[in-house]
């Protein structure tokens, strides 16, 4: 499972170099060294190891072909998305259409989200957590969810 903040910065030639924790742990649970590099809302970059966006694209595959939120999720995690594979040094190149959208550039948030890693604006993720703040109802929602 991925967690934890590792800022780190994109190259000139928008390539991430993965944070050692996360790359260790790549190495480690999957056999390749393959990522899809995708968005939902193009405001950050999702990093799935290629075995983890396999298993979401089965579960997406499932449900019925005509339904109206599996085209859209479909038409933005493709219209972003591309197969990309990290490199000898431990870089993954983000695509530049994701990198512009996202203003993914300079210093990033390299966040796990269990199964992905998430790429954000640093800048962009502060604003948005000083105007949107886990709150007490978020945490009974949770609560509520059994967590």
């Amino acid at each position: 499972m991925f967690r934890g903040n590792h800022p780190t910065r994109i190259d000139d030639k928008g390539r991430l170099k993965v944070p050692a924790d996360f790359k260790r742990e790549i190495e480690e649970k999957f056999t390749s060294q393959q990522f899809y590099v995708t968005s939902f809302d193009g405001k950050q970059a999702r990093l799935y190891p290629m075995e983890e966006w396999e298993r979401f694209e089965q579960k997406l595959a499932a449900l019925p072909s005509l339904n109206p939120t599996k085209q859209k999720l479909l038409n933005v995690s493709n219209y972003y998305g591309q197969a990309v594979e990290m490199d000898g040094q431990g870089r993954v190149t983000i695509p530049g259409l994701l990198r512009d959208a996202a203003e993914i550039k300079g210093e990033v948030a390299v966040m796990g989200f269990l199964t992905y890693l998430g790429v954000r604006n640093m800048e962009q993720l502060k604003t948005e957590m000083e105007q949107a703040p886990f709150t007490a109802e978020d945490e009974k929602t949770l609560s509520d969810l059994g967590i």
